[in-house]
């Protein structure tokens, strides 16, 4: 492994780390701006991160161990998983050590870690929401590797950059299998990451949330920890989305040239992608939770479809 492959590599994460606050502010200005309010600064959500590192943390009596390591684990996951996701290049060293599933079972394993250190207080809201992330991964998982099990099969690989590379090799082709999957990967991407209409992230109604049940008792650097592991979640799936349905941009080289057009290329993919989150948010509203598996069903029903369309069509 060369040095400036690694350069490129923690470059590539930097940039993923430091994006992902101005992607979640960037959803914030266009759902203001669609509701005809006054929107957020930009830099808003670090703000946030930042009055929260300067804040002296507060812990249950109770807090095991799990409980203060959990943030970090979270974060240290989400990083991972930036580094794992071609958002910018695909010759990076840590994309071709792991695959698509492995990226699957990251996500998985911050799961697992917030809902036990949810539990792991006793409260009664920190138990619904654990109970609930758990139930709706258990949906959401599913249908998310069923998405990718599309996009493997058409390029024969579960490596996210050779997939990038087979689907961005001209000569431009649509895949009627890949529309069905894209559908199915946007409605997993909204209840994976606590957006309308699953979840809303702006509420705190003890009786619907489900991520903000689970973080109520952190505080301080813990706090800022967790809400910048769910930023940089949503930033991932994101990037997970541009790679498999719209890898036109992502360079294949690693010329400073080629590089520098990726990034531009990610940056108004960012713009886009948030301003179509913004506008479901706006246009949609929150499902009971007892709807939740209906909603997720359909994601898994639609990924199938897709597969279906592929061996019978092979298209």
């Amino acid at each position: 492994m060369s040095a400036p492959a690694l350069l490129r590599q923690l470059a590539e994460v930097l940039l993923a780390v430091a994006l992902a606050p101005f992607f979640l502010g960037w959803i914030g200005q266009c759902r203001a701006w669609l509701q005809n309010r006054s929107a957020p600064p930009l830099l808003q959500p670090w703000r946030t991160l930042r009055k929260l590192f300067l804040k002296d943390a507060v812990l249950a009596e109770h807090a095991s161990p799990l409980f203060r390591f959990t943030p970090y684990v979270l974060f240290g996951t989400m990083v991972l998983a930036a580094a794992i996701i071609p958002s910018v290049a695909t010759d990076l060293p840590f994309a071709r050590v792991a695959d698509a599933i492995a990226l699957v079972g990251l996500f998985a394993t911050a799961r697992v870690f917030i809902a036990l250190a949810a539990m792991d207080i006793g409260t009664a809201f920190g138990t619904l929401g654990a109970r609930r992330e758990m139930m709706i991964g258990f949906l959401a998982e599913p249908a998310l590797l069923l998405v990718l099990f599309n996009a493997f099969l058409l390029s024969g690989s579960t490596a996210l950059p050779s997939i990038v590379e087979h689907l961005a090799a001209p000569p431009f082709v649509i895949y009627p299998s890949l529309a069905f999957a894209g559908v199915a990967f946007l409605m997993v991407l909204l209840a994976e990451n606590a957006r309308i209409p699953i979840d809303n992230p702006a509420t705190h109604l003890e009786l619907t949330m489900v991520h903000e049940a689970m973080v109520l008792e952190y505080s301080a650097r813990h706090l800022a920890l967790v809400e910048w592991a769910s930023i940089l979640k949503l930033f991932n799936y994101a990037c997970l989305g541009f790679a498999v349905f719209l890898p036109w941009g992502i360079a294949r080289g690693s010329g400073s040239g080629a590089l520098l057009a990726a990034v531009a290329a990610l940056l108004a993919k960012l713009a886009g992608a948030g301003a179509g989150l913004a506008m479901i948010e706006t246009v949609s509203a929150k499902l009971r939770i007892f709807r939740a598996p209906e909603f997720l069903a359909m994601a898994f029903l639609l990924a199938v479809l897709g597969l279906l369309v592929h061996l019978l069509l092979g298209a």
